[in-house]
Formats: structure tokens, C-alpha cells, sequence
């Protein structure tokens, strides 16, 4: 029975960070598979939105500013503006860089988000970080929130705390699981019908041929700002929703863009980019495959360390991270070598009522 529960609460766990990672490809499509803006700064736009929803909604604390006790939605709903309000000051000074100087711009700002994080202690407590962040579901077990207004309307303090005490400690697990995969098809959803829209087709028509777009009238920088924005406002939401399944984030190793940025483009390449499936289906796929190299490596190592008794294991325990990372890139290299396109390669829009092809 302890088992069955460890596994059940194992996949919970995949399907929350798969689906966190889905919704940071999803962004990520918005900027590369719809506009061709290559971001090499997916973890400084996720590291925006998990501090502005740890700021905003973590109790007082002597370590960091805080305190405030906003609602979660607000918290969520912030980190998203504020992730989009700082790509749109970037898009205006750096959209109209080429894709490899836009890779490296990217980069420098992600960085630069880094040190005001780890620098700016009496704001985010510097590299210790900030912890203790609300978890949508579980936040309800909380005696701030259960004695105070709405949940103060259907039972008293003590009450909810004798109802939280007789369930099981992992209740939450599956309701934050769900709420992950709710948030990312609504994503799914409204990236499906913008793709399918006239803005939609006016990027594709920009991402393939610039010169054209520009002589057909349209106002190119501008509807790149778009999809930058646009795509940073998910990833300020992915942001939000990793900080509240870790409740401690620090900028150093929470948003390494070694592990970051590369698992998200990974993910989407793999997937399809320009197929907001794809994105999906890489998201999880790449993610399972990236838990699953852990063990599968720790597993090698005891197993080299049983056989060849007089040698050190910390030699590569030392090493699997290296290891991990480039086991996945052997993986994209077998999925690009079978699926050029990704495993779910972009599907043009129908035209004239035609079917997509």
C-alpha cells in the first residue's frame, strides 16, 4: 500500500512539473514557433514571476520583503503582468536584433535579473532565497487563510483546523496536479485560437519572409513586440506556478539557465515547433525522460561502484548532472534525426476552407 501511495504521489509530482515545463514550451512557441524570436532567456522571465508571487503572497517575514497576504489568482495574475511589462521595455530596445544577437541579448537580461535577485536582499533575501510560498489547495490548511475571510464564513478556525487534520497529507497533491493542467489548456486553448486568427497567419507570414511582410504593409517590429510580450506573460504564469510547487525558490540554482532554458527549448523542439501540441507532448515527454535519468544514473553508479570495489563513485556522483544533460541531448539528436520537424511538426492554417496540411 506504502508503495502503490509513493507512485501515485511520484506521477502527481510529473504530472504538476510536466505541466509547469508545457506551459514554459508554450511561451517559448509563442516567441519562436509563431515569431521566430529566438529567447534565450526563459529563466529570467520565470524567475520574474515566481518572485513577484512569492513577494505578493508569502506571510511577513523578517527575512524578506512580504507580508502583503494578497490572494493567489492576484499573486499569479501580477507575476504574469510584470513578466509582460518587462518584455515589452526589451522588445522595444532589442526586437529588431537578428536571431543569434537577440539569443545574446536575452541572455545578458536573464543574467542581469539574476543579480538583482541574489543582490537585492531586502527584497528577495538574496541566495537563501525565499520560502514558505503559498501552494494553491494546500495554502487552504493555513491558519491565515482558513480565519480569515471567505473560508471564516463556513466554519470556524478550529473547525477547519479539526477537517485538514483528519485528511491525508497529501490531499492536495492531486487538486494542484489538476489545477496545473487546467491553467496550461487554457494556454493550449487561447494560443490555438490566436494561431488559427488573422494575427495569427500575419505571423507565420512575418517568421518566413520579413521583406515581404514589410511590403505588404505590415507593421513587423510591432507585431514581434506582440509575441514577445505574449510569451513572456506565460512564462511569468510558469514561473508562479514552479514557485508554488518548490515554496523555495533562490535565483542561483532554481533558475539555471543551463537547466532551464535548455530543457524548455529541448522540449519544444522535440515536440514541434510552431505545434502548440508539440509543445505539450515535449514538455512531458522530456521532462519524464529528464526525472527518469536521475535515477537511472544514480542506479549506473552503484552499480560500477559494486562491481569495480576499489574505485571512487563520487568520481561521476560528482558528474550527473553533466551526465543528465547529455543524455538528453542525445535524445534530440536521435528525435531530430527521425522527425525533423519535431514529433508533431507545425500544421498550416486551413485556407479557403481547405483542410490543414
Amino acid at each position: 500500500m506504502d508503495q502503490a501511495l509513493g507512485l501515485f504521489l511520484y506521477g502527481m509530482s510529473l504530472l504538476a512539473m510536466g505541466g509547469i515545463y508545457s506551459i514554459l514550451a508554450l511561451g517559448l512557441n509563442a516567441q519562436w514557433g509563431f515569431a521566430g524570436l529566438f529567447n534565450a532567456g526563459i529563466a529570467g522571465f520565470a524567475a520574474v514571476g515566481a518572485y513577484t508571487y512569492a513577494i505578493l503572497t508569502t506571510a511577513d517575514s523578517p527575512f524578506h520583503y512580504g507580508g502583503l497576504g494578497l490572494p493567489l489568482v492576484v499573486g499569479e495574475l501580477v507575476a504574469m503582468a510584470l513578466s509582460g511589462v518587462i518584455a515589452g521595455v526589451i522588445g522595444a530596445i532589442c526586437i529588431r536584433l537578428r536571431a543569434d544577437y537577440l539569443a545574446i541579448a536575452t541572455i545578458g537580461i536573464a543574467e542581469i535579473i539574476k543579480l538583482i535577485l541574489k543582490n537585492e536582499t531586502a527584497l528577495t533575501n538574496g541566495p537563501r532565497g525565499i520560502n514558505k510560498i503559498p501552494r494553491t489547495w494546500e495554502h487552504l490548511t493555513e491558519e491565515r487563510f482558513y480565519s480569515s475571510w471567505p473560508m471564516s464564513m463556513f466554519n470556524t478556525p478550529e473547525g477547519w483546523s479539526a477537517f485538514f487534520d483528519s485528511l491525508p497529507a497529501w490531499w492536495w497533491q492531486p487538486f494542484f496536479a489538476g489545477t496545473v493542467i487546467v491553467i496550461m489548456l487554457i494556454f493550449y486553448f487561447l494560443l490555438e485560437r490566436a494561431r488559427l486568427s488573422p494575427w495569427g497567419r500575419m505571423m507565420a507570414a512575418i517568421r518566413d519572409n520579413e521583406i515581404s511582410a514589410r511590403a505588404a504593409g505590415k507593421d513587423v517590429t510591432g507585431r514581434r513586440i506582440e509575441a514577445f510580450i505574449l510569451g513572456a506573460v506565460i512564462m511569468g504564469m510558469g514561473g508562479a506556478l514552479l514557485a508554488q510547487h518548490l515554496r523555495l525558490i533562490e535565483p542561483t540554482n532554481t533558475f539555471d539557465p543551463a537547466k532551464m532554458t535548455f530543457l524548455v527549448w529541448v522540449m519544444l523542439i522535440a515536440g514541434g515547433s510552431g505545434n502548440n501540441r508539440g509543445a505539450i507532448l515535449g514538455g512531458f515527454l522530456v521532462w519524464v525522460l529528464w526525472s527518469g535519468s536521475e535515477l537511472m544514473i544514480k542506479g549506473s553508479i552503484d552499480i560500477i561502484a559494486s562491481v569495480f570495489s576499489d574505485w571512487d563513485p563520487a568520481i561521476l556522483q560528482t558528474r550527473a548532472g553533466f551526465l543528465r544533460m547529455l543524455l538528453i541531448g542525445l535524445l534530440l539528436q536521435l528525435v531530430l534525426q527521425k522527425y525533423p520537424g519535431g514529433i508533431l511538426p507545425e500544421k498550416r492554417p486551413a485556407v479557403s476552407g481547405r483542410k490543414e496540411s
